[in-house]
């Protein structure tokens, strides 16, 4: 695991010991972020159930902003922190909390992202939940994007109220979901 590119290009970032987390693989970010390109920089980025925080931190290597980490697991958090030291990088804020608790209190506090990330252990109905909860809050941006990473075993809803899926990636065992509000996909 490393930071691909940007500021921090190359650093090597630790997880955590054992098979409570799942990092997302290099070459699944880094097909991520040339979809993403370089209107990730400036913007406000969320990265839930973070684990070592990978996906946020080579947001913030490209020019993110901020990054908002949620991870329940204190030795994710931890973690994070970690790699967040080690890459130098500015413009994080770390939560160890349940993610649906943490989006709720997102919302409360009004703020808003530009990309929202998840990647909830795998089936576990994780995926389903936290893509509703997020459907009903009003925490992303206008022109903003959901990426739901998966099991390619996991259905991910393909419309709901608010949120409508704009396009779905393969990389082997992994699905990568990409929603939008439905107002500016119609």
């Amino acid at each position: 695991m490393r930071v691909i590119s940007g500021t921090a290009k190359g650093t090597k970032l630790r997880s955590v010991a054992g098979h409570t987390t799942r990092p997302t693989a290099d070459r699944v970010k880094e097909s991520l972020f040339n979809i993403l390109g370089p209107a990730i920089a400036g913007g406000d980025f969320l990265d839930l159930y973070a684990g070592n925080g990978g996906i946020g931190l080579e947001a913030l290597s490209r020019g993110a902003r901020s990054v908002i980490w949620i991870d329940l697991n204190p030795a994710c958090t931890k973690m994070i922190q970690a790699n967040l030291e080690k890459t130098r990088l500015a413009g994080g804020t770390i939560y160890t909390n349940d993610v649906l608790r943490g989006l709720r209190q997102l919302a409360r506090a009004k703020n808003s992202f530009d990309y929202i990330f998840l990647d909830p252990p795998y089936d576990r109905g994780l995926l389903v939940r936290t893509l509703e909860l997020l459907d009903t809050l009003t925490i992303l941006k206008k022109g903003g994007l959901i990426i739901a990473e998966a099991s390619k075993k996991e259905d991910a809803p393909r419309s709901m109220s608010k949120l409508c899926l704009i396009r779905t990636e393969y990389y082997g065992d992994t699905t990568l979901y990409f929603y939008q509000n439905k107002e500016e996909t119609e």
